[in-house]
């Protein structure tokens, strides 16, 4: 759908898509650490797995950057993960000073349940929407991302 008059976006226009993206984000935020409660793992956790589960094994630098953490507390986050066999520290058999953190069978696991029940949750939530609608608002999601990377 085009606009019919692109020079009539104003800031308000704008102001109000940051501020739906700001609340639908508050909302899967807490619908998501609600599910949370039946795992024993932290909503930091889940995002280290998360990562872990979409880009495979990284070093505690690269884990560090992608969760926007010190080393010294993704390291005390790996630690608690390793100790509940959700993930390993794997070392490199060519460099043994380059550490890789692997996502271990009940890590994958626990994401998986987890994403499928956000899904489910969003399924619910899109059922007053038409199949032109949903996908509509996928293709503009997708568009909004490629933008924003």
């Amino acid at each position: 759908m085009e606009l019919e008059n692109p020079q009539k976006v104003t800031g308000d226009f704008f102001a109000n898509i940051e501020k739906d993206l700001r609340y639908i984000s508050g909302i899967i935020k807490q619908k998501g650490r609600e599910m949370l409660n039946n795992y024993k793992i932290t909503p930091p956790q889940f995002v280290a797995l998360q990562w872990l589960f979409e880009d495979g094994d990284m070093t505690i630098g690269e884990l560090s950057n992608k969760m926007y953490l010190a080393c010294s507390t993704t390291t005390d986050l790996v630690d608690r993960m390793e100790k509940n066999l959700l993930v390993e520290r794997v070392k490199n058999p060519n460099d043994r000073r380059v550490v890789r953190i692997h996502l271990l069978e009940e890590g994958e696991r626990i994401i998986d349940e987890v994403i499928k029940k956000r899904q489910v949750y969003l399924e619910e939530v899109l059922t007053n929407f038409s199949t032109e609608e949903i996908q509509l608002l996928q293709t503009n999601l997708m568009k909004l991302h490629q933008e924003m990377r």
